[in-house]
């Protein structure tokens, strides 16, 4: 018989999406559970010790229940924060997301790029860390924009963001020293590829990556030559808070191959 355990992604809402869609694009046939902590969302808003105790806690239970042969953290938050107690705590691989500041060197020409996530996530030493290593004759400029993850949760439930709102999130950036130089913008958070159309209509001439199609390589190559079902069936949409709010998330859902919701 074919392995069907699951790819299980992890996030505070419906950033994560912008990860399962590459993934699903490389392993069709993959099994997929998609869990939101729609009861702690949003991430970027909470303190780094309330996501370090949060996130292994819940993977614990999700993996329990599910039982994965993967684990993709798809939040930028929880991976900066949480990748590494997460990994010590679990028994099957962990992949985690974080902003893709090597690329966007690698791309710009005017030396300067533009990190755009969770105020949680570009304050992580992390991102210093990347930084240092892999932009280190690059000016990097930090924004942290609560009210993006908002614009795109409501995107997906079928309320359009403004454009003067989106524009006022981008002068977080556009506004700092030598930002008017920025050429590429990492998209350091989940959520943000939801609202690539808008953010690429309020700045034409800013390239936008995130690390949406690198975690997808990975995780196809960490399962590489293993067995998938012939026909995996929808994938499962599990909330740990499932109200209104996440039952339109579902309805909107429906129509990209997802089930009725769960809760955990």
């Amino acid at each position: 018989m074919a392995d069907a355990r699951p790819i299980l992604f992890f996030d505070s809402g419906v950033g994560g999406l912008s990860v399962v869609a590459p993934t699903r694009a490389l392993l069709p046939r993959a099994p997929v559970v998609y869990a939101a902590d729609s009861a702690g969302f949003p991430y970027g808003t909470r303190s780094e010790g309330e996501i370090a105790a949060r996130v292994p806690a819940l993977l614990g239970r999700l993996v329990e229940r599910y039982r994965p042969r993967l684990v993709v953290i798809a939040c930028n938050t929880a991976s900066t924060i949480a990748l590494a107690p997460v990994r010590a705590a679990l028994d099957v691989p962990v992949v985690g997301t974080v902003p893709a500041i090597k690329p966007a060197a690698a791309l710009s020409t005017t030396r300067v790029i533009g990190v755009l996530g969770t105020g949680a996530t570009v304050r992580q030493p992390y991102v210093d860390d990347l930084a240092a290593r892999f932009a280190s004759d690059c000016t990097v400029v930090r924004h942290g924009s609560a009210a993006l993850v908002e614009m795109a949760e409501a995107a997906l439930a079928g309320t359009a963001p403004l454009s003067g709102a989106v524009a006022r999130e981008l002068d977080g950036l556009f506004a700092q020293e030598r930002g008017d130089r920025i050429d590429v913008i990492v998209n350091a958070c989940t959520h943000f590829p939801l609202l690539e159309a808008e953010l690429r209509a309020v700045a034409p001439r800013v390239r936008f990556i995130d690390g949406g199609p690198g975690i997808a390589r990975r995780v196809a190559h960490l399962t590489e030559a293993q067995d998938w079902p012939d026909a995996p069936g929808p994938a499962r949409l599990v909330f740990t808070h499932l109200g209104d709010r996440e039952r339109g998330i579902a309805r909107a859902l429906a129509a990209r191959g997802f089930a009725d919701p769960e809760q955990l």
